[in-house]
């Protein structure tokens, strides 16, 4: 593989790790909420038998989509889903104000034993699976072929950078969680900025989509120009670097396990 390839198939797993870990710490304390009522034993069980479920699905579903990656409609459902999960997290973050009502209904409610908890948290798993999946498809569907064996229908090295992002997005939501947890606690426009580029991401899709042979509303190459790709990444930046220095930072916040 070409260098210049290389530190693009790099790049983009960077941005994978930066973006699997932010949305990470968003799900991990979700996860936490739902199992916190069980006992320690038990409420590890759960979250390794969800993890472990996830990994599967994962795994299974992204080889399934290498099928169907080039048909100009899965494109479009998975641009149109990008954007609607952005703005509506976005939504409820800024208008709903961070769902708290959810959580307080929530504590009214029975508690569910452990395998309907199991359960719950598979759920769980396989929606955050979802977005994820597709946040990776859709950054790493424009790389240029790395020339490796295909894995499925999809060129081998874009499969394996997808892969490896969401891999490694299990590995952060069961270990490294924390560390994300309490950077979106002291930093809380990250959360947002996250979602904003999951949305930008849905954007690159929906370009990748428009610029397909079969409804050319772009020029075909224009997705995969060096024009459109310094455009993509400099937004990009722009939205991680505002939402780091346009988030208010808080002092002395702690975050509970």
């Amino acid at each position: 593989m070409e260098l210049a390839i290389l530190l693009e198939y790099g790049g983009v797993l960077l941005l994978l790790i930066a973006l699997e870990g932010l949305l990470a710490a968003d799900n991990a304390l979700v996860l936490a909420i739902m199992v916190k009522h069980l006992p320690e034993a038990e409420r590890r069980k759960a979250l390794f038998y969800g993890l472990a479920g996830a990994f599967v699905f994962r795994f299974g579903s992204l080889f399934v989509i290498s099928f169907l990656v080039d048909v100009w409609q899965v494109q479009a459902i998975g641009a149109l889903y990008l954007l609607f999960i952005a703005i509506n997290h976005i939504y409820r973050k800024l208008i709903i104000k961070k769902g708290e009502e959810k959580i307080g209904n929530a504590n009214g409610k029975k508690r569910a034993g452990f395998w309907m908890t199991v359960f719950k948290v598979e759920l769980a798993d396989i929606a955050f699976a979802v977005d994820s999946i597709l946040a990776a498809v859709a950054l790493a569907i424009a790389l240029p072929d790395s020339g490796l064996p295909n894995i499925g229908g999809l060129d081998g090295g874009k499969f394996l950078v997808i892969f490896a992002g969401g891999f490694i997005g299990l590995i952060i939501m069961r270990y490294a969680a924390n560390f994300f947890v309490k950077l979106l606690h002291a930093r809380p426009g990250l959360e947002i900025a996250a979602f904003l580029i999951v949305g930008w991401v849905g954007v690159k899709l929906l370009v990748y989509t428009l610029s397909h042979p079969a409804l050319s509303v772009l020029p075909e190459g224009f997705a995969k120009s060096p024009e459109w790709k310094i455009t993509f990444y400099a937004v990009l930046i722009l939205i991680a670097i505002g939402g780091w220095f346009l988030s208010k930072k808080k002092n002395g916040t702690s975050v509970e396990e």
